[in-house]
């Protein structure tokens, strides 16, 4: 059975690939690394190497057996794009995409030079989805190695949101995901930081999805910003069956 995500954006996950390492400051408080460093050295767990990067080649072809069309988060516990993943590897996940054409696969990435450089070797099918993290303004470069990729939908998860985004550009960008973090020694982000985003993203034609305020707990906050939600989805997303 695929994983049920309690992330709002996304339906379930899917990890071929476990753990990672810290690459910019929005790695500081990764919650994938705090849930498996709990497990480490205990026998048998799947998190006993803790957040050590894993290969699972065993949950590849996992989206093939899933029969309901749904939309699937590639690698919450790790980064598709890490530099310890060998490239065959990836080529095989990709396949896997590629013949599960039911699903919708959402891939989030901090490693845009690894992405640029291997973007134009991998099929890009309608299904698959390419993001970045944008944490802060240091890094909207990221969005520049995005707009290079030939896929269907590109994304910027805004979350941890640690500064204005001042500096990014938008186009050929279909969807922007913004939040604070939660967890211990949370980052309190500013309402202005994420008005700014929404604003820019009204005025551009772009999805602005608003995905919780942070603090100790990922709910502790809640998820209106200026009386409401902010649900909305690109464009491609009506295409992918109910």
């Amino acid at each position: 059975m695929p994983g049920t995500s309690a992330i709002e954006w996304t339906e379930s996950t899917w990890n071929p690939v476990t753990g990672c390492s810290k690459v910019s400051p929005g790695c500081a408080h990764c919650y994938a690394e705090t849930f498996a460093e709990r497990w480490r050295g205990i026998p048998g767990h799947p998190y006993e190497q803790g957040f050590d990067l894993r290969l699972w080649p065993a949950r590849v072809e996992q989206p093939l057996r899933w029969r309901r069309p749904r939309m699937i988060f590639v690698n919450s516990m790790s980064d598709l794009f890490h530099e310890e993943i060998p490239f065959d590897f990836l080529c095989d996940i990709f396949d896997v995409m590629v013949a599960a054409e039911q699903h919708t696969f959402q891939i989030l990435t901090k490693r845009h030079e690894r992405l640029r450089e291997l973007a134009p070797l991998l099929p890009w099918p309608p299904n698959v989805w390419m993001g970045v993290t944008i944490e802060n303004r240091r890094f909207v470069r990221r969005a520049d190695a995005l707009r290079s990729v030939d896929c269907a939908v590109r994304f910027i998860s805004a979350e941890p949101l640690l500064g204005p985004l001042e500096g990014l550009d938008l186009s050929g960008i279909d969807w922007v995901i913004a939040g604070g973090e939660s967890g211990s020694g949370f980052r309190r982000v500013k309402p202005e930081w994420l008005r700014d985003l929404r604003d820019r993203c009204q005025v551009e034609g772009v999805a602005y999805f608003f995905k919780q305020w942070g603090g100790i707990r990922p709910k502790t906050g809640g998820r209106t910003l200026d009386g409401r939600t902010w649900d909305e989805m690109p464009t491609a997303a009506a295409a992918v069956p109910a």
